[in-house]
């Protein structure tokens, strides 16, 4: 009986935490709306996107200039904030259970620096690839990504070879410091482009518009499928790999599906809004404190709430100094740095 209310209390606080955060996502794209230099009423946000998205039969009139701004102007931007930040909390919240160690996230292992070259050289060399025509950019960007990776984890278990997770993280930070000075190279070699990249580094999705949600949305459903299809697996592997062994899991096989997964949306977040740092750091962490560590919740929590929080980040960046626009990235840093710095503290203390 016991067991039969400790079952029901745990279903409730699960059906309560996706409540909340899908509450905390449509209450976050409603105001990034409906706020801006033109004010929009919640109303009249909520008609427009009921009768222009979604097709709902929606008697009430709006203004065509409030529609022209919602659907054109406000409503893709922030469904690419949306997708960002659901990519890089939910890549976040992969590397974290990979490594079993909250200071991991797509930054600071080095793969938002990898995909960012792969990005910068698109942008840099021009690259247009025939066949893939307008997502040659999201693809190199995962290339470039994944390879980083996959450096991180080679020197990391030729430095030591049981890839420690302060190994793997230490590794990451190094090669990303290496990566960020090719970045800067081929920052000096350019010329008009100087602009485009410098904005684009500091991470923005200001002036995007339809055609980068069109990108980033296949990649983003992919990735999320990929490592929803792992979560068993990433509960198995927080265990240990010789546990999971005799769980039955193909470690090799499932491992290299995750890093393939988060990989997939790192590299997509990066190629369409330049490197956003500690939003896969704090969002995890903080759903896994909040909700608990079972990766089959975890996951599509950290997507809800990451989603709402750059969407609300974005809010802050256009609005802080308006008409000035700060780039999303200098946001995440201010508040994801002293979290970083906390975590670290509190680690420090278990060890």
């Amino acid at each position: 009986m016991q067991n039969l209310f400790t079952q029901m209390f745990s279903k409730t606080n699960i059906v309560l935490a996706y409540i909340i955060c899908f509450t905390f996502l449509f209450a976050s794209v409603v105001l990034g709306i409906a706020i801006g230099s033109v004010p929009i009423s919640f109303f009249e946000v909520i008609t427009v996107l009921g009768r222009e998205w979604i097709g709902l039969p929606i008697a009430a009139e709006v203004d065509p200039m409030y529609v022209n701004i919602i659907m054109e102007i406000r409503f893709p931007r922030v469904l690419l904030a949306m997708f960002v930040g659901g990519a890089l909390a939910l890549a976040g919240a992969a590397f974290q259970g990979f490594l079993k160690n909250p200071l991991a996230d797509p930054y600071t292992l080095g793969v938002s620096s990898g995909s960012a070259v792969g990005a910068v050289a698109v942008l840099f060399f021009g690259i247009s690839i025939p066949i893939l025509g307008a997502f040659t950019l999201p693809v190199i960007s995962i290339l470039s990504g994944f390879i980083t990776l996959f450096l991180v984890i080679f020197f990391a278990r030729a430095l030591n070879r049981s890839m420690a997770a302060h190994t793997v993280i230490l590794v990451g930070i190094i090669l990303s410091s290496f990566l960020g000075s090719m970045i800067s190279l081929m920052i000096a070699l350019t010329g008009e482009e100087l602009r485009q990249i410098i904005g684009w580094l500091m991470g923005s999705v200001s002036m995007r518009g339809w055609s980068y949600v069109y990108l980033i949305a296949p990649f983003f459903l992919a990735g999320f499928l990929i490592l929803l299809f792992n979560a068993k697996e990433l509960n198995a592997l927080a265990f240990g790999e010789e546990t999971a062994k005799h769980l039955g899991v193909n470690i090799q096989a499932r491992k290299m599906l995750i890093l393939f997964g988060a990989a997939l949306l790192t590299g997509s977040a990066v190629a369409v809004s330049g490197t956003i740092g500690f939003v896969g750091l704090v969002i995890p962490h903080l759903t896994r404190l909040i909700w608990g560590p079972d990766h089959r919740h975890l996951l599509p929590l950290s997507v809800l709430i990451g989603g709402g929080f750059l969407v609300l980040t974005d809010l802050v960046a256009r609005t802080l100094i308006a008409p000035t626009e700060l780039p999303i990235g200098v946001i995440t840093a201010l508040v994801g740095g002293p979290v970083f710095a906390i975590i670290l503290i509190r680690q420090r203390h278990r060890l």
